[in-house]
């Protein structure tokens, strides 16, 4: 009979979370650097199946390690919502920042099971020999022939397969929680299970199936929430939120950062009236001369915000008058009281067809330029 919780989850997580201090062998379980909900959860559920196949082992613990630090966390808004949904206890979780490979693989005491992905990430790339095992979705890249244990087939979630191993060998450790969590990460993989999307296969829908009969879910609930909590950034403030999509050049002598942030810029300055000290913040962290912010988002038709952060006032009026001219479409909005508005520039985006992707050439053929004296003091580019 399926339980109704995760608590046995918890349980081993806690368990050897608590064990990174002993001396033992310990063979983690790593996602792709991307860190998605599929990298995630199925590197969680299928250290819970190895560490449960493995129970007899003396001196080796099989722990999933989530591979980004702990603060990005926060970041996968998706992840977020499903592992507390499914009742997770994140606090439990290792993550790249809770452990020291590199001395543990110096010690002869660490072995690397590899999910969601088959080739080593590039922070890893020294440690092939340490690989006992694959499990992926993605092409083959052929590496690693000696590693004997590996599943590589194109299903659309690397879920489906953990989840497919755990339902034909320790089918109890299935309950609502680790059903959901697996569910809602193929769901979401492979857009709900759409053909037209062109991800899904028939072992994915198979297993997502079979945990829908399990966990009584609704499907498209579910999905919907999934979709919504991946875009929903409103529980980020101003740090994260630039963060979580960002990108940065070298433009000549100048170093330029852009954030991709989807929610309105109305209500952005809302949630954190002090936003200006934030893209300040970010900008000296970054040591960036200038910070751009390009809203992009629905309500309900389609929108673009501008926000231009320097407190180099020269460097700031110069690129808001090359967009200016580039026919963006900027119409200004009034900063009102926020403090440090004197270094900010606010703009509502006409031109909706130029996203980060199309302004980054722009600004950097245009700040590659060298500046000459042009006799009035102001120096111009070329």
């Amino acid at each position: 009979m399926m339980s109704a919780n995760i608590d046995a989850l918890n349980d081993y997580l806690s368990g050897v979370k608590a064990a990174l201090a002993a001396d033992d062998t310990f063979h983690f379980i790593v996602g792709n650097e991307a860190a998605d909900l599929d990298s995630m959860a199925s590197a969680l559920l299928y250290a819970y199946l190895a560490g449960e196949v493995h129970a007899g082992e003396d001196g080796h613990l099989f722990l999933p390690l989530i591979n980004i630090p702990r603060a990005d966390f926060c970041l996968r808004t998706e992840a977020v919502y499903l592992f507390k949904s499914a009742g997770v206890q994140v606090g439990n979780l290792i993550f790249s920042d809770d452990v020291d490979l590199e001395t543990l693989s110096a010690k002869d005491r660490l072995r690397l099971i590899l999910v969601d992905h088959n080739k080593l990430t590039a922070s890893l790339n020294l440690m092939e020999g340490l690989v006992d095992e694959i499990i992926d979705h993605h092409e083959d890249k052929g590496l690693y022939p000696e590693v004997k244990d590996r599943i590589i087939e194109p299903v659309g979630s690397a879920a489906t397969l953990v989840a497919d191993k755990i339902l034909q060998h320790r089918a109890e450790l299935i309950d609502e929680g680790t059903a959901k969590l697996l569910l809602g990460t193929i769901l979401l993989d492979t857009v709900n299970l759409d053909p037209e999307a062109k991800r899904v296969t028939p072992k994915d829908e198979e297993v997502a199936v079979e945990l829908l009969a399990l966990t009584g879910i609704d499907q498209k609930q579910l999905f919907d929430k999934l979709q919504f909590e991946k875009f929903n950034v409103s529980s980020l403030g101003t740090y994260d939120l630039l963060r979580k999509d960002y990108k940065e050049w070298q433009m000549g002598s100048i170093k330029c950062g852009i954030g991709s942030v989807l929610m309105p810029l109305e209500a952005w300055i809302k949630n954190d009236p002090e936003i200006v000290s934030g893209f300040d913040s970010y900008l000296k962290e970054r040591s960036l001369n200038i910070l751009l912010a390009m809203n992009a988002y629905t309500d309900p038709d389609f929108h673009r915000d501008l926000v231009v952060y320097s407190p180099d006032r020269s460097l700031r009026e110069r690129v808001v008058s090359l967009l200016t001219k580039k026919e963006l479409g900027l119409a200004g909005i009034e900063p009102g009281d926020l403090e440090g508005k004197e270094n900010i520039s606010l703009f509502s985006q006409g031109d909706l067809s130029k996203s980060r992707k199309k302004l980054q050439p722009i600004l950097q053929e245009y700040l590659s330029r060298p500046l000459l004296n042009c006799g009035n003091g102001r120096r111009e580019s070329r």
